[in-house]
């Protein structure tokens, strides 16, 4: 058959060795033995779509372990404790995220190609473009990820690292001519199965565009923002951009295993709420768990002025959690109403969406824990069911070991909707919400939007609430001044900052005496010294966490390596986190940058195999190949 590739590709393909020496046999076999059937552009762009997807491999590895622990959206304990592991972040860098560059990078190879050899079919050049949009999606992935990444990659050996500001510049410019060479007119099209997001809709291409570059724009705002508002508001006032549910950039997911399987579908991964979330959604809206929930499981809900039992010897203080020291032994009086739906009440059997994982065990249905004295004997036993707790994560020393509390029956998890077990059958990878969000957050900055900013953002929150099928509470929710946990209330028009303190009852957990407690908001040191918490940024990054908390992990970092939003908690530590000592007693009540992962090390594959390549990669970082080196565009200290 007719051989129809370049020696010039031949080389490209095979300039994969400049991320690794091994593992890559398969896609490094001689593509002069290719047919014409085999190098179609479409086949290209299908597998970099799909493959990014993440197999169950990878995404425990990154999704999971990496992304959901720096974003607080599971309670884990890597990134957010200053660690790392090389395995995960070899495979990632050598065997997963570099693959899906050089097959999107191919496809724009062999579309020019074929543009310039005359070898063309109706819909090439728009392939070529879709290919170029997408090919910035997978280089912003990597490069939020690590850092500097060559630009250039896969075109010759050894190719020049690029900076983090190089990297942008060149991902917006490439994503503006790309989307306006889009001929959206064309009623050509290859195989919709060939394109797993938009089934090659042109319109939907360009509108993904357009708010990829408002995306990444945004992550400009604190280092270049002239840069960001050209961008941002050429992409936004557009006319085309991810506006409606309909426009959303999801991919199906299935069962099994390959790469459309749901990326948070392993069963032993637990997905525990974390303390962040809690503290967001926790007095949030003004809807009441009556509210929300059904009359058999409105059990043991509590007056809004209740902080719970608190317990002294069993719980950590060595955390900046408002919270801490107490266990909420009932229902919230009111919570954002996307809370129960996304993290199901514990110990709630009859609810479709609770989650039974591990399925081989019965840890789920075991609502009783101990708490035991300093002899390891049980001091009290609690029934933990229809209670909504979460803690800091961290090192809780002698404290921890005598409280049972926080395990899988007692504590609230990710629910199966989002686990592929319930409705939703899609991953989500750039939603109408956030198209929303972002355009608030522009207007909060005086931007030219093409809507205000309350529009935007009360859009933002509909579209969200429609998504978990809420939008009955949508009205309440938005008019709502109640601060939560952190101090931040959902009207756009209420800006009042909260009071000092508030003064909260509690009961004493061993003698069961009532007393007041003086509860005080987090002061989130990172953001404008920490005397902030109900500004309209504070709004925004509340609802983007909360919206995207099940799908959009690796945003929800960004936003908070760039703004210091939302509040995040402090790990515990009542004995020294190994991997984060600049953590310590004296300093837990103040947040600081070098406590949360600023990023992930290069693997050592890269450190070993293309040394001249990493050295340039550090240089460029500006700092040590550490996770706590903060990345150009985010806040430095």
């Amino acid at each position: 058959m007719k051989k129809v590739l370049s020696k010039k590709l031949a080389l490209f393909c095979a300039t994969l060795l400049i991320f690794s020496c091994s593992d890559f046999e398969e896609i490094n076999k001689d593509p002069l033995a290719a047919t014409a059937e085999q190098v179609e552009v479409e086949f290209f762009i299908n597998s970099s779509i799909g493959a990014a997807q993440q197999d169950p491999h990878i995404a425990e590895r990154v999704f999971v372990l990496y992304w959901k622990d720096a974003s607080r959206t599971s309670r884990l304990g890597v990134l957010s404790e200053g660690g790392s592991n090389d395995g995960w972040t070899n495979d990632y860098f050598n065997g997963y995220i570099s693959k899906w560059l050089l097959n999107i990078t191919t496809a724009i190879t062999v579309a020019e190609e074929k543009i310039a050899t005359g070898n063309v079919k109706e819909y090439t050049e728009n392939l070529l473009h879709i290919a170029r949009i997408w090919r910035v999606y997978i280089m912003s992935e990597m490069t939020d990820g690590f850092g500097p990444i060559p630009i250039n990659g896969f075109q010759g050996e050894n190719p020049d690292y690029n900076s983090v500001e190089d990297v942008y510049l060149f991902m917006l410019s490439e994503l503006k001519d790309a989307v306006s060479k889009i001929d959206a007119s064309n009623t050509f099209k290859p195989d919709a199965d060939l394109d797993q997001a938009f089934g090659f809709d042109y319109t939907k291409w360009k509108q993904y565009g357009n708010s990829m570059r408002m995306r990444l724009a945004m992550r400009l705002s604190e280092v270049a923002p002239a840069v960001a508002q050209q961008h941002f508001e050429e992409a936004a006032n557009s006319g085309l951009i991810i506006a409606t549910p309909a426009d959303d950039m999801r991919v199906i997911e299935t069962g099994g295993w390959s790469s459309f399987t749901n990326v948070q579908s392993r069963e032993w991964n637990s997905h525990y709420m974390t303390a962040a979330y809690r503290n967001t959604v926790v007095g949030l809206g003004g809807v009441t768990s009556v509210a929300q929930l059904p009359v058999d499981d409105q059990i043991n809900i509590k007056p809004a002025n209740y902080m719970g039992l608190k317990y002294d010897d069993h719980f950590t203080q060595l955390t900046n959690d408002p919270a801490k020291g107490f266990w909420f032994d009932g229902l919230p009086n009111t919570i954002d109403p996307r809370a129960y739906k996304t993290y199901p009440i514990p110990g709630n059997l009859d609810d479709e969406q609770y989650s039974n994982f591990p399925t081989w065990g019965n840890g789920h249905t075991v609502t009783e824990r101990n708490l035991l004295d300093d002899n390891g004997d049980v001091l009290q036993t609690l029934d933990c069911a229809f209670t909504y707790n979460a803690f800091a994560a961290g090192d809780w020393g002698d404290v921890g070991a005598k409280n049972q509390l926080r395990s899988s029956g007692t504590y609230p998890r990710l629910g199966l909707d989002f686990r592929g077990k319930g409705r939703f059958t899609e991953r989500v990878f750039f939603p109408s919400w956030e198209t929303h969000f972002l355009i608030a957050e522009a207007a909060a900055r005086n931007w030219s939007t093409p809507i205000s900013g309350k529009e935007a953002y009360e859009t933002g929150i509909a579209h969200s609430f429609e998504y978990y099928g809420l939008s009955e509470h949508v009205a309440t929710y938005i008019a709502s001044e109640d601060y939560n946990n952190a101090g931040t209330s959902v009207s756009w028009d209420h800006t009042a900052e909260p009071p000092a303190s508030v003064t909260m009852d509690y009961i004493d957990g061993y003698t069961g005496a009532a007393g007041t407690f003086e509860y005080t908001y987090p002061n989130n040191t990172i953001y404008k010294g920490g005397t902030v918490k109900n500004d309209l940024l504070n709004k925004i990054i509340t609802q983007k966490f909360i919206a995207s908390q099940a799908w959009i992990p690796l945003e929800i970092w960004n936003d908070h390596r760039r703004l210091g939003l939302p509040f995040f908690e402090n790990p515990a530590i009542e004995n020294p986190i190994p991997d984060l000592p600049q953590l310590n007693a004296g300093n837990v009540m103040t947040n600081q940058v070098n406590f949360f992962g600023q990023r992930m090390k290069y693997p050592s594959s890269f450190v070993n195999n293309v040394p001249a390549g990493h050295a340039q990669a550090v240089q460029l970082l500006g700092g040590p190949d550490t996770v706590h080196t903060p990345l150009w565009w985010a806040q430095q200290n």
